[in-house]
C-alpha cells in the first residue's frame, strides 16, 4: 500500500473517530498501563490491510509491539489469531473500532475476490474492480483487490479513455466520440467503448478501438459476439454478475470481468480484537 496514502487516511480517521480524546478510556487506564491485545478471525476468508494495525499504533504516538501471525492476501479460518499487539491500553482500544473498521472492510473485499475467481474456474480470464469505490478508500479497496487475486481497472478517469453511454449520446456515435479522443490524446493511451448491443460492437471494431466492453450480455450473447471481435482488441464483460452466476461465464472468451460490487456494496470479514 501507498504508505503517504495510507496515513493520510489513518489521520482523517482516527480524527474522527478520537475527537479531543478517548473520554473512557482515559479515565480508566493511567498512561504507563500496558497491555495486549489480539486480532482474531471470527470467519473464514483472505486478509488485506494488515499494515493498518502497526502503521495505525504508530500515528498515535506509540511504537506498539505487533506480533503478526498472517500476512496480507493469505486465507484465514475461523478462531485463527491474525496479529497480537503490546502497547499502552489507551491506545489499544482507542486505536481499536478505526483499525478493525479498515481490515475487516478490506479483507472482504479480498475474500469476495478470492471467491468469484474460484467461482469462475477460468484463468484464462481476468477479475477486475471499477471506479465505484467509497471516495478517500479507491487506493485501499483496489489494494484488497489485488489481494484477493483479481487486477485492477483505472484508478481515475486520466488513467484511460472509456467511452460510455453518455458521451456516445453527447458525440452523437461511436466513431464521432473515438474520432474526437483521438485527435486529444497522446497515441499511448487506450481507448475503450462500452457496447450495449450488436451494433455498437460492429461500429467499435470499425473505429478501431483496443477495449469492447460488453455491458449486461449473459455468457450466450457474449459467445455470439465474440464471433465479430478480432484477437487483437481486448474485450470486457460487465454488469449482472454475481458469484452465483459467474461460473456460467467460464470460456465465454473474454478476457476481462469487472465487478463494481466488489469495493461498493461488499460484505466486511468478521475480526476481533479482545484485550488478554
Amino acid at each position: 500500500m501507498n504508505q503517504l496514502e495510507l496515513k493520510e487516511i489513518l489521520r482523517h480517521a482516527f480524527s474522527e473517530d478520537i475527537g479531543m480524546g478517548d473520554l473512557t478510556s482515559d479515565s480508566i487506564f493511567p498512561q504507563n498501563q500496558f497491555g495486549k491485545g489480539v486480532y482474531t478471525a471470527k470467519a473464514d476468508g483472505v486478509l488485506a490491510g494488515l499494515e493498518i494495525i502497526e502503521l495505525g499504533y504508530e500515528l498515535l504516538g506509540e511504537a506498539a509491539n505487533v506480533s503478526f501471525h498472517k500476512n496480507d492476501g493469505m486465507p484465514v479460518k475461523k478462531g485463527e489469531i491474525i496479529a497480537e499487539v503490546e502497547a499502552p491500553v489507551r491506545v489499544l482500544l482507542s486505536a481499536e473500532r478505526v483499525i478493525l473498521n479498515l481490515i475487516q472492510h478490506l479483507s472482504g473485499i479480498a475474500t469476495s475476490t478470492r471467491q468469484v475467481i474460484e467461482n469462475l474456474g477460468d484463468s484464462t480470464i481476468t477479475i477486475t474492480d471499477t471506479r465505484k469505490t467509497l471516495p478517500g478508500l479507491r487506493a485501499l479497496q483496489k489494494y484488497a483487490v489485488r489481494c484477493g487475486g483479481g487486477r485492477n481497472h483505472r484508478f481515475r478517469l486520466d488513467d484511460g479513455v472509456m467511452i460510455k453511454d453518455n458521451h456516445i449520446k453527447a458525440a452523437g456515435n461511436i466513431k464521432s466520440a473515438v474520432e474526437l479522443v483521438r485527435s486529444r490524446v497522446g497515441y499511448m493511451v487506450k481507448i475503450e467503448v462500452e457496447t450495449e448491443n450488436k451494433q455498437q460492437v460492429l461500429e467499435a471494431v470499425k473505429a478501431g478501438v483496443d477495449v469492447i466492453m460488453m455491458d449486461n450480455r449473459s455468457p450466450e450473447e457474449v459467445k455470439e459476439l465474440m464471433a465479430l471481435i478480432p484477437d487483437e482488441i481486448l474485450v470486457e464483460v460487465s454488469g449482472g454478475i454475481t458469484p452465483e452466476n459467474i461460473s456460467a461465464y467460464k470460456g465465454c472468451g473474454a478476457d476481462v470481468i469487472s465487478l463494481g460490487w466488489l469495493t461498493h456494496s461488499v460484505k466486511a470479514l468478521d475480526i476481533s480484537f479482545n484485550l488478554e
